[in-house]
């Protein structure tokens, strides 16, 4: 594909979700880069997350996973997480990207904008 002329005015999130397992995560991770939703995902090192849940105090072992993409890819990235999902109420954050380096800003755009054509 061509590369795309680098526009300051776009807007670039980092999308924070976790997953309950290594496998989960990296089939999210690959969907996201084979549908060009996402320059790049982080599969991080387990975690673990305590939070209240339902009444009560829970602890899990979970999988962060951190999402680059632009802003307007954020309805079909959540709806494909939510799919790929087995939580019945998945964390999905979206944290606006305020600076970076802008090639590499320049290079999430070249390569998530692609997904536009299809």
């Amino acid at each position: 594909p061509l590369p795309v002329k680098f526009c300051p005015a776009m807007e670039f999130i980092l999308i924070i979700t976790h997953l309950p397992d290594k496998e989960r995560a990296m089939a999210l991770a690959h969907r996201l880069i084979e549908e060009r939703l996402a320059a790049c995902v982080n599969v991080m090192a387990d975690c673990t997350s305590v939070y209240h849940w339902q009444g009560k105090n829970e602890t899990a072992s979970e999988v962060p996973v951190l999402i680059k993409t632009l802003a307007q890819h954020y309805a079909r990235l959540e709806q494909l997480i939510m799919s790929m999902h087995p939580y019945e109420l998945p964390e999905i954050i979206a944290v606006p990207v305020t600076n970076g380096l802008p090639a590499y800003l320049k290079w999430i755009a070249d390569e998530t904008l692609v997904s536009d054509k299809k």
